[in-house]
């Protein structure tokens, strides 16, 4: 495993992290005894950065995190997320200092490393003053670090002219490309951390779906496809189903023999170099060995860069649903 530093918090993060959100829900069901293996399974295999939330199962995640902790040796860097308990408002300081409390409680530590405002509404993040909350939540000894997630780069162009912001966290894969022209130039200059969600689209990049793939009751690729429960951007990078199981199929001829789908997709981010980490989620333990194992793999070439992005420009780009 290799690692990046995350922005300004001096600390060395694996490139390949674990995505918690579908060890609380939206992703079918995940056992305790499995998710305690994931979480077990990524620590063995050098994933030393674990991204969750509150609202992840109503604060499932953290607690299995905070059990994980409780039990391991593993020195672990926890990103959380708070701001979606109340969406879309109001918001105050004292609302937002005792949802961090609630997270700490949870995980089962005195102050957190990284609290990342989780896709609050855009005036929110552009009026500043929840910003200035967490900065004084930093200088307080309630969270080491800050930053945010956010759903499209209008929002990302607000949020990293904040001083003292440590990452970003965003949706990029190869589906979802806009991030490279308008946003990694900006936070390598600024020195901000680009935290990748939805690597794999949903799961859509793995190359393992088709028409008659069916999804639980409680997957949110099942009943989120449209965007009914929240942005649609979430869910297959917001193309409809059909239209990524077809360009999976035109892109999967460029996969070189000796790697599956999945190690590709996620190659192709880390070969970024704006990339901090990749929080790519994993519902059964032997996917976080396959998932780790992409921080080894050496670069695509630049040809291949070239075509991927020659296809998202003629193919994909206009499918995308959602804010952007």
């Amino acid at each position: 495993m290799k690692y990046r530093t995350l922005g300004n918090s001096n600390v060395a993060v694996s490139e390949i992290g674990l995505g918690c959100w579908q060890l609380g829900a939206d992703w079918g069901t995940v056992d305790e005894h499995d998710a305690l293996k994931i979480l077990e399974n990524a620590g063995e295999h050098g994933v030393n950065f674990f991204d969750t939330a509150d609202v992840y199962g109503a604060g499932r995640s953290e607690h299995l995190i905070g059990k994980f902790l409780r039990q391991s040796r593993s020195t672990v860097f926890v990103a959380t997320k708070v701001g979606r308990q109340n969406y879309p408002g109001p918001y105050t300081q004292p609302l937002l200092r005792q949802h961090i409390t609630d997270c700490t409680k949870r995980l089962g530590v005195d102050e957190l490393d990284l609290v990342q405002l989780h896709c609050v509404p855009t005036d929110v993040m552009a009026d500043g003053e929840i910003f200035e909350w967490l900065r004084e939540f930093q200088r307080q000894g309630v969270i080491r670090n800050f930053g945010a997630s956010v759903e499209s780069m209008a929002e990302a162009a607000l949020v990293v002219k904040q001083p003292g912001l440590t990452s970003l966290q965003v949706i990029f894969n190869l589906f979802r490309q806009k991030p490279l022209e308008s946003l990694f130039g900006e936070c390598q200059s600024r020195g901000v951390g680009v935290i990748v969600r939805l690597p794999l689209a949903s799961g859509m990049l793995a190359g393992k779906f088709d028409a008659q793939t069916q999804f639980a009751e409680n997957d949110h690729r099942n009943y989120n496809r449209n965007g009914d429960a929240f942005n649609v951007g979430e869910t297959f990078a917001g193309l409809p189903f059909e239209k990524g199981l077809e360009l999976v199929v035109q892109i999967r001829p460029l996969v070189p023999t000796h790697l599956s789908m999945a190690q590709f997709a996620q190659r192709w981010i880390l070969d970024h170099e704006a990339v901090t980490t990749v929080i790519t989620g994993a519902s059964r333990p032997e996917h976080v060995v396959d998932n780790a194992s992409v921080s080894d793999l050496d670069a695509l070439p630049d040809s291949m860069h070239r075509e991927l992005a020659s296809i998202y420009a003629s193919s994909i780009h206009d499918h995308i649903r959602g804010v952007y």
